[in-house]
């Protein structure tokens, strides 16, 4: 290796004076590896791609060093991905956004309770960077906030135990290592093994396996109509899986069921419901709920807002659930606590946001009236911190009650407690889910 006055590493770009660079390269591997004719051949072959300012291409070749080679280039780029990556900005609450909330929702009527996650900081999409696609990508920073915040054994393992929260960029990276891990290889394909840079739409299967190839047990429920039950990937014994994978051109394709009202990128996205960007408000084939109707061959059916709300209250039964730990919570006399549990990645089709909690009210005709608290990457942080301090328009910004939800299907996914042994890391690369019948 060619020394000069000062020199870069070539495993992470740090420039160094060249009587430490030999040092700093070692430090990367074990001496027995670098001053091997293998590992020589392996430096001497390692390249990277300084327009993108990273380590884009790793090894020219296998060179006959097999397997082990794999695994070492693999945690070269893990090793130069967390000394690259870049923490991710955000408007930064004082006093703790959560805290806000609670003190607004202890303000309202004595017949509410309400349960919230401990710790959420809120990562708005940003005009110039990725409005119209980047809903996915803040919904991640939001639940990684509170990981790293409340989870002493997430923090050390994620993002390389580097304590914060990286930007879309470094989270891209982080979702192809996943990736070529074998974390959701069906997903993979759908991307064709690539996404830094883009500005492709991900979804909650995405947020699982970032988060998986961590070692986090990252949980997905499926909410739809029975009829949609076959048409998720995520289902064990579902329809749609490798065997309906077809070969396009170079790349492999996923062929899409005729299903009316989409949800996520494993059904089709041509139905009776289309895509829009990411924050805005999107209308079905008309104002009113639809449905498949089978009998009328296919044709968009329309379908009560009552009928719509009562189905639709299968979702709210299970945040309620999942936030109150199966109702062993006891509020006493408080009407706001806090949960344990991690936010909700809350995905539909069009977008995504952060379920952070969930308020119930008990009505005079004896009814409970459910509001998810969610907080969406569409919104402005400043204008959301100065609505909860003044106590004065909040709940537009947070508050989703049932009638709002008139998708066909959603997704979630949250984590469960711990960290997965080796046998169970296995298990995680395969996406898999909980259905719940709409």
């Amino acid at each position: 290796m060619k020394m000069d006055d000062s020199s870069t590493c070539p495993f992470c770009l740090l420039s160094l004076p060249s009587s430490q660079i030999q040092w700093h390269a070692n430090t990367h591997f074990d001496d027995h590896d670098f001053h091997s004719p293998q590992g020589e051949k392996a430096v001497s072959n390692l390249h990277f791609d300084t327009a993108f300012g990273d380590c884009n291409n790793w090894y020219g070749g296998d060179g006959g060093i097999g397997r082990d080679n794999v695994l070492w280039k693999m945690n070269e780029k893990i090793s130069c991905l967390v000394d690259l990556q870049i923490k991710g900005e955000f408007h930064n609450v004082d006093g703790g956004l959560m805290n806000l909330l609670r003190n607004c929702l202890e303000s309202e009527a004595e017949n509410s309770r309400s349960i919230l996650s401990c710790y959420v900081d809120h990562f708005q999409s940003i005009e110039s960077e990725d409005v119209g696609w980047g809903c996915g990508w803040r919904n991640i920073q939001m639940l990684s906030s509170h990981l790293l915040s409340q989870k002493p054994e997430a923090k050390e393992v994620m993002f390389g135990g580097s304590r914060f929260v990286p930007d879309i960029s470094s989270l891209q990276r982080w979702l192809e290592i996943a990736w070529e891990r074998g974390f959701d290889e069906p997903g993979s394909h759908q991307f064709n093994h690539a996404i830094y840079g883009s500005k492709k739409w991900i979804g909650a299967t995405e947020c699982a396996t970032l988060l998986r190839s961590f070692g986090l047990r990252v949980r997905i429920v499926d909410f739809g109509p029975k009829e949609s039950e076959s048409l998720y990937l995520s289902v064990p014994g579902s329809s749609v899986g490798e065997k309906e994978l077809v070969r396009i051109g170079d790349g492999r394709k996923r062929k899409a069921p005729n299903f009316c009202g989409p949800m996520d990128r494993y059904l089709s996205r041509r139905g009776c419901v289309s895509q829009t960007s990411c924050g805005k408000d999107e209308k079905p084939c008309s104002s009113l709920n639809v449905t498949m109707d089978k009998e009328s061959g296919g044709e968009c059916a329309v379908k009560s807002a009552a009928k719509q709300s009562k189905e639709h209250q299968v979702l709210m039964d299970f945040v309620w659930n999942y936030f109150s730990n199966k109702n062993s919570i006891q509020f006493g006399y408080k009407r706001v606590i806090f949960s344990e549990k991690t936010p909700l990645y809350f995905q539909h089709d069009g977008h995504s946001r952060t379920i952070v909690g969930i308020q119930v009210k008990h009505q005079r005709n004896g009814n409970l009236q459910y509001n998810l608290l969610v907080l969406d990457p569409a919104h402005k942080t400043a204008a959301l911190e100065r609505s909860l301090r003044q106590k004065v328009g909040w709940q537009r910004f947070i508050k989703r009650g049932v009638h709002t939800l008139k998708k066909q299907q959603y997704q979630l996914c949250y984590v469960d407690p711990g960290i997965a042994n080796k046998e169970e890391m296995e298990k995680l690369k395969t996406m898999d889910s909980v259905f719940l019948e709409l």
